[in-house]
């Protein structure tokens, strides 16, 4: 990551989620490339542009921790992580508030395929337009990660359910979506069919 100076950006790593879709192994655990899924992810944030990152973690929280342990970014648990993804992106937010961030890149833990050339898009198109959401969008349709701006975070700090911050994005004026060829945008893994070679 590197040290730039204002806008403070910060990535919130959402790796609590309960994989039930998955079957009875952690879908982060999965190896894509022979990396851990939470591995691919942590390791974008850490290498793009984001001057800092948080991982929320939750469901087998010290497995997931040990995939992220050596890389530079800090933790924070969810003890309401079955209450779906809301209750891990309403702690990552309370996280960026607390560390003064102008805006936050909400990178979902089971996305592994993102490019890092989208993250820093994001990033670029955020400090040069006066959008205050930024997200990419691949072949028509919208994609993650999101960029939400700090003027979005009391509202992201109430939502509820499994949502997260979609009903903000669809709903929000100022959104601004950036058109990549990233096909990974979309791609997430919900099932082990969704892993490459399945």
């Amino acid at each position: 990551m590197s040290a730039s100076a204002s806008p403070l950006i910060g990535g919130i790593i959402l790796g609590a989620g309960e994989s039930s879709r998955f079957g009875s192994e952690n879908k982060l655990l999965a190896t894509v490339d022979g990396s851990p899924i939470i591995g691919h992810v942590a390791t974008l944030g850490v290498e793009s542009e984001l001057d800092e990152l948080v991982a929320v973690l939750g469901h087998e929280a010290s497995a997931v921790a040990k995939q992220v342990d050596e890389l530079p970014l800090e933790t924070t648990y969810n003890p309401r992580y079955a209450d779906g993804q809301s209750s891990s992106l309403r702690c990552g937010i309370e996280f960026a508030r607390e560390s003064g961030w102008d805006a936050a890149v909400v990178l979902l833990g089971d996305m592994p395929f993102v490019s890092l050339e989208t993250v820093d898009r994001l990033l670029d198109t955020f400090r040069s337009c006066d959008g205050s959401i930024v997200a990419p969008r691949y072949a028509d349709r919208r994609g993650n990660p999101v960029l939400f701006a700090r003027a979005h975070f009391e509202a992201l700090a109430a939502v509820s359910g499994d949502r997260g911050g979609r009903e903000i994005l669809r709903t929000a004026p100022g959104t601004v979506l950036v058109d990549v060829d990233d096909p990974g945008v979309v791609r997430d893994v919900d099932s082990s069919g969704d892993l490459p070679d399945a």
